[in-house]
């Protein structure tokens, strides 16, 4: 029996490539990519640079793309005057080129069609045919239902356009997964102890650091720009670096420390980390004293909480426990606790990240040279419009009261509200889905699959044929950053600044940039007064007019810092400080948390642990790759093609496993991926692990490099773990063991 939606393959359409061959990253494999332009090397000075912004990850590097005489892109470099790049170009920054010239592109607006027999195929269509259809479906929509029942899954700045779209029309129905599946935790548990969110990028003082705390933070693997060369830095003056992680990561290597930790017990080895610095009487006094509360009730707290305690349940011997701990308190208070980025893991994470904003209070590490620095952003002026309609309901009514501390829109319980079976007060008909790839970057495929094929339409904004592509009703080709203006960049940082990403070249095929497409959809709903400019040009160049430069002067410098207004960057000595608490210190007890019902000190639980032969599976990231977005990207994918299990060698000898052997990966629930994964035997795993790097696996053959290279973690994440304070959906309480057979010759073709 077919379903209402199938998940189609964009390569149905017939316009697919052959995969490419080249092995080069030199102009020359570019040219090849792109047949028009010329073999011949271009000086600085024979091309044109142009200013824009990195979005091959968050971190929004300002770089300058420099295009040759004949409009060809040649190469992207750094901004030198930006706190992001301090310019310097990460491999993914620089291969940003890739997205330009990929063929595998989407290249026009595709409409799902239902042939005779029932099957589905894409068709191509005009661009004012698939707005009519998008516009269309979203008054029907707000007429039936009202327009809160269309929701919107977004990331990035063409996540950005849709909201505001969205939001015009009367919907903030809206969730984003680098909230609920990767950094939420940290902002619940940072907000609740000083008051204050972490933000993009992270407030870490690491240049100026005497001491590191990496706690499953991979610096060098996750290519966070500055801080990889702040890091570099730091390393050079001789700070020490601690390390927490099962595996040997980068930055473990880097390390005075190493603390190869049994997974899912970190927040055991913070808890018997704050018991030495208190009982051990080095925790930084005159600062405790002075900027927190709840001091002695902590203190009672972790009393029995001792290095011997946490020995048994993490594995790390308590000489090194407390040798750590005192590290720390000698460099205070320049020692930055990293916060950490993606921190869904065992579903206690709030409380994990609590502990270790407790760490970084007890050591006066919070707004202090070396430390956790006091950011500050530009506030862009709004540019003029009406007041937004105010939505009978919201992301924040549909969990109908659970999470209470979420900040944002739950992934999981906007899929939930869209299957009738959940029987939620409040039902969601229909989805826009801009910048996120849904189905390799949520947990519990079943789930998706299933809300997907239970509302009526969706349309999906990219850049790429993504997997999520495929379960469409439209297709909007998005073009990539290389080709559009954009919101200004004016993220927090250590000054105040803000960067221009303008186009370097004409969108190729028929792709828009995403301001022209929330544009033309708003027109077509009579939303005019929200969208009126002919150009997204004109709304930067008035707000950069207003903040006293212009487009004019942006074009020619890029990033322009501006002087801070809101204090300095450190707390000074004798300085009176308040936090944004319900106490105004430093909250070691937190007082929202009582109040919730929470635990207000952080507590460890165990966690379930592997069944026999199955390991715990983590996975991570690659310096060359950014989620799934950037595997079929040519230059990136020429540096890492695929990825490898890591299994350690005891594990490796009991399965009788040899390097480069591929295996099918099984977990727990019976879930198998759907490609074989080269095995890689390595003593840089704990046994009872085994490793990944996120991103692979893709199932889309349009995507001709990276279609079937390496397996999907994501197939392997059945098994939730839900936080209770904000709804972060802990992935790492799951294990796989492994397949030496393909299981997956008789299985039929996967359906929605």
């Amino acid at each position: 029996m077919k379903t209402r939606r199938e998940f189609i393959k964009i390569s149905s359409v017939g316009a697919g490539v052959a995969a490419l061959g080249l092995h080069a990253l030199d102009l020359k494999g570019l040219n090849w990519l792109n047949p028009d332009s010329s073999n011949e090397p271009a000086s600085d000075e024979d091309m044109t640079p142009y200013p824009t912004y990195c979005e091959v990850c968050f971190w929004k590097c300002a770089a300058w793309v420099y295009v040759d005489k004949k409009g060809k892109i040649r190469k992207i470099i750094g901004n030198k005057n930006d706190p992001h790049s301090q310019g310097r170009m990460c491999p993914r920054g620089t291969g940003g080129l890739g997205m330009y010239y990929d063929n595998d592109r989407l290249k026009t607006p595709l409409i799902r069609e239902t042939r005779p027999d029932g099957s589905q195929y894409f068709r191509k269509a005009s661009w004012n045919e698939a707005l009519d259809k998008v516009a269309n479906k979203m008054k029907e929509v707000k007429e039936k239902y009202g327009p809160e029942a269309f929701g919107l899954f977004n990331h990035g700045t063409p996540g950005g356009h849709l909201e505001h779209l969205m939001r015009a029309y009367g919907s903030e129905t809206n969730a984003e997964p680098a909230y609920a599946n990767c950094r939420g935790p940290r902002s619940a548990a940072y907000y609740a102890t000083f008051g204050a969110f972490i933000g993009s990028p992270e407030c870490t003082d690491i240049r100026d650091t005497r001491c590191m705390v990496l706690i499953g933070s991979h610096i060098g693997e996750n290519m966070h720009n500055s801080q990889v060369q702040e890091m570099s830095e730091a390393i050079d003056n001789n700070a020490t670096i601690i390390t927490v992680d099962p595996r040997f990561s980068t930055a473990a290597s880097k390390s005075q420390y190493w603390l190869p930790i049994k997974p899912s017990t970190d927040l055991a080895l913070l808890l018997a980390w704050i018991h030495v610095l208190i009982y051990e009487d080095i925790y930084n006094k005159d600062f405790v004293k002075k900027y927190t509360f709840g001091f002695e009730q902590l203190k009672a707290h972790v009393k029995d909480m001792t290095p011997e305690w946490a020995y048994g349940i993490t594995t790390i011997e308590p000489d090194i426990i407390r040798n750590t701990a005192r590290e720390m308190a000698g460099a205070a208070p320049a020692v930055v606790i990293h916060p950490g980025r993606h921190t869904v893991w065992y579903g206690d994470d709030t409380q994990r990240e609590r502990a270790m904003a407790i760490l970084t209070a007890l050591l006066g590490a919070w707004g202090k040279r070396g430390s956790l620095y006091l950011p500050e952003a530009v506030h862009l002026p709004e540019y003029p419009q009406p007041e937004y309609p105010k939505p009978k309901w919201s992301w924040r009514d549909l969990p109908e009261g659970k999470f209470p501390l979420a900040t944002m829109g739950i992934t999981s319980e906007l899929l939930k509200a869209s299957i009738p079976r959940y029987k939620y007060k409040h039902q969601v008909k229909a989805w826009l889905v801009g910048g996120t790839n849904l189905p390799l970057s949520m947990p519990d495929k079943k789930l998706f699959k299933e809300a997907a094929n239970s509302v009526e339409f969706i349309a999906v904004m990219d850049t790429m044929p993504m997997e999520v592509t495929g379960y469409a009703d439209v297709v909007l080709p998005e073009a990539t950053y290389l080709e559009r203006y954009d919101f200004i960049r004016a993220a927090q940082n250590r000054v105040p600044n803000v960067a221009l990403r303008m186009p370097a070249a004409k969108p190729r095929f028929k792709s828009k940039p995403a301001w022209w497409i929330t544009k033309q959809i708003g027109e077509r709903l009579g939303l005019h007064a929200y969208f009126n400019y002919d150009d997204y040009s004109e709304v930067i160049d008035w707000q950069f007019k207003k903040l006293g430069t212009s487009l004019e002067e942006m074009k020619k410098i890029g990033v322009k810092s501006f002087p801070r207004e809101s204090g300095p960057l450190y707390i000074g000595e004798g300085e009176k400080f308040e936090f944004n608490t319900n106490t105004g210190k430093i909250e070691l007890y937190s007082t929202d948390f009582a109040d919730l019902g929470f635990d207000p000190l952080p507590n460890y639980k165990p966690h379930p642990e592997p069944p026999q032969n199955y390991y715990r599976l983590i996975y991570g990231r690659a310096p060359m790759h950014t989620f799934s977005r950037t595997s079929n990207n040519h230059f990136l994918w020429d540096l890492m093609k695929e990825n490898s299990v890591w299994v350690n060698p005891k594990v490796a000898s009991l399965w009788e496993l040899k390097n480069d052997q591929k295996v099918w990966l099984k977990n727990q629930d019976g879930a198998i991926t759907s490609f074989p994964v080269k095995v890689r035997i390595t003593e840089r795993i704990r046994w009872d692990s085994v490793y990944m790097v996120h991103g692979f696996g893709h199932s889309d053959k349009k995507l001709s490099r990276a279609y079937g290279r390496g397996a999907s973690d994501e197939e392997m994440i059945t098994k939730i773990a839900k936080d209770p304070i904000m709804g972060g959906e802990g992935m790492r309480g799951n294990f796989i063991t492994f397949l030496k057979e393909n299981p997956n010759k008789n299985r039929k073709e996967d359906k929605a």
